[in-house]
């Protein structure tokens, strides 16, 4: 039996709507580099302009962003005044264990092991496997975002 307050943070961590997942704030407020929510991908802003509408319109921003994850290019225009969803962001290191079946076996800071990381596909992946069947210790970056975790990069750990 769970007491209320266990019930709500889990009728809240199922909420669809990503809530957790993302932070509202003004569109003015986003700079370059950062990160936001553009057409329901987390992309990192990499271009934004302001345009002057007529007497009684608001300023509009356009916000161009490029996927975390994919590399795609995104648009977006706004309002200056209206909220935009910013991501969570997170980048861990992982000591990699095994790659099996197409999926990274990564070690935690806990001592538990974490098997949801895909390897990646194309150049990044190859060279992951590669470098992992010459028997290197690997620490593996992954960024995680709106409920996705995709290995970025990879480094040989310190010995």
């Amino acid at each position: 039996i769970m007491s209320d307050e266990e019930h709500i943070q889990e009728v809240f961590e199922q909420a669809g709507s990503g809530s957790s997942l993302t932070y509202p704030i003004q569109c003015s407020a986003l700079r370059k580099g950062g990160f936001v929510v553009l057409k329901g991908h987390p992309c990192k802003v990499v271009d934004m302009s302001t345009s002057k509408t007529g007497k009684h319109g608001s300023a509009k921003v356009n916000l161009v962003g490029i996927d975390i994850f994919t590399a795609k290019k995104y648009e977006e225009f706004a309002p200056s005044t209206s909220n935009m969803e910013v991501p969570f962001v997170s980048r861990n290191e992982y000591t990699l264990l095994n790659i099996d079946d197409g999926y990274l076996s990564l070690m935690l800071p806990s001592g538990d092991t974490k098997d949801d990381v895909k390897l990646p596909e194309g150049e990044l992946g190859e060279q992951i496997q590669a470098a992992f069947d010459e028997g290197r210790d690997l620490l593996i970056a992954v960024i995680a975002a709106m409920g996705e975790e995709h290995a970025m990069s990879f480094k040989d750990a310190p010995k």
